[in-house]
């Protein structure tokens, strides 16, 4: 990486809980592909005079996770299709002042539901209601999965979120043997629980009995990449698709979108790969 200078470029992310993920990726290719460029975390105080700095001190990107990417809505210029469609902000780019908001959270989702031939026809449960399960349930409708049930207790932004996109709600896992419950084929955890540094860090985001009647086990969270949810679905010999996975992706495509440079596959693998052995 170049030595700290007046010309070098400033990416940044901002999270409740910030962690070394997206400074490790970002900076990796930065310096693979020799660019003087520099990325760095931050836990905000205060979310409007945060992105008031970016705009003000020429911050050329900036990611945005749980639980910001509805708040930064209304402090950005212009929103991209990609983040309007579905009211969910994770990238903003910095052009000259004016602020252009991204999401790069649908593109991860979808392309990792492809790349594990999750077939459609599988019932879902969506355990979450925020920006990221908003990107979430878009994938999924678009990807033509009907079968989805969303789960949270916030019963306005719970419905909210199953009406906007077709989808059912509940407020609690319907678990059997309860009336009326059948097991799901596919568990999806976008809340904060199995995050780490949080409250609930070491709980298990669905029932084991869940876990065991699935095929196939998704969770959004990824700090740690193997968290309580994933640790369960290993265990059970189901198809985990990992947090690690998701950031890995979108992080590339902010990357992209602030650099205006796609690295190579090998590029992007020795950046997942140092990203992760730190």
């Amino acid at each position: 990486m170049p030595i700290l200078n007046k010309d070098m470029t400033l990416c940044i992310s901002l999270s409740a809980r910030p962690s070394n993920n997206g400074t490790r990726f970002h900076n990796h290719l930065y310096e693979q592909l020799g660019l003087n460029w520099i990325y760095k975390a931050f836990a905000p105080t205060d979310l409007v005079q945060a992105i008031a700095g970016v705009r003000g001190l020429g911050i050329r990107g900036c990611a945005v996770s749980m639980p910001y990417k509805e708040d930064v809505i209304a402090l950005v210029d212009v929103m991209d299709p990609s983040a309007k469609a579905i009211d969910s902000v994770n990238t903003i780019v910095n052009d000259g002042g004016r602020l252009t908001a991204y999401n790069t959270d649908y593109t991860a989702i979808e392309q990792l539901l492809s790349r594990n031939a999750v077939p459609t026809d599988y019932s879902v449960w969506l355990q979450g209601s925020g920006g990221m399960a908003k990107a979430t349930a878009a994938a999924l409708r678009d990807a033509g999965f009907r079968d989805v049930t969303v789960i949270a207790r916030t019963e306005a932004a719970g419905r909210s979120l199953a009406e906007l996109y077709g989808f059912a709600w509940t407020a609690e896992v319907p678990v059997p043997p309860a009336e009326g419950a059948r097991a799901a084929q596919m568990l999806i955890n976008v809340t904060p629980i199995g995050m780490a540094g949080g409250k609930d860090a070491d709980s298990l985001s669905f029932p084991q009995e869940a876990v065991e009647a699935a095929e196939v086990v998704f969770d959004v969270v990824a700090l740690p990449a193997e968290t309580p949810l994933i640790e369960a679905g290993r265990a059970a010999g189901k198809t985990v698709i990992t947090g690690a996975e998701v950031a890995t992706i979108q992080a590339l495509e902010q990357f992209v979108l602030y650099t205006g440079v796609r690295p190579s596959d090998e590029q992007v693998r020795a950046a997942e790969e140092f990203t992760r052995a730190h």
